[in-house]
C-alpha cells in the first residue's frame, strides 16, 4: 500500500483512510496538520486498481460502511467522520 508519511509529533499510530476529493478528509488531515502531529495516510481514490480490494478489506473491518475519513488511532479506536473533538480526545490533546 501506498501510504503517506507526514512528520510531526508522535501521539502514537495515527492512520487516516481518505479520498483526495472529500472535504471532510480535508479538514481531518488539516486538523492533524495544525496539531503538529506524526500519522499516515492513503487516498483510497487514487490507489492503483490492484490495491483497492486490499485496502477495502482493510477498512472494513475498522468501518464496515467504509465511509470517509476513517482515522484509527493505536490500531484499537476508529472515528468516522471528522470528529475533532473525538480525535483530540483519543489522542488525550
Amino acid at each position: 500500500m501506498d501510504a503517506k508519511h507526514v512528520s510531526g509529533k508522535n501521539r502514537g499510530s495515527i492512520f487516516l483512510y481518505a479520498l483526495s476529493t472529500c472535504v471532510w478528509c480535508k479538514k481531518t488531515k488539516s486538523l492533524l496538520n495544525d496539531l503538529g502531529l506524526e500519522y499516515s495516510y492513503v487516498d483510497v481514490d487514487l490507489l492503483p486498481a490492484s490495491e483497492e480490494a486490499h485496502i477495502d478489506q482493510e477498512m472494513q473491518r475498522w468501518n464496515p460502511r467504509r465511509s470517509f475519513p476513517t482515522v484509527v488511532i493505536n490500531n484499537e479506536t476508529c472515528i468516522v467522520g471528522f470528529q475533532p473533538d473525538k480525535i483530540k480526545e483519543a489522542l488525550g490533546l
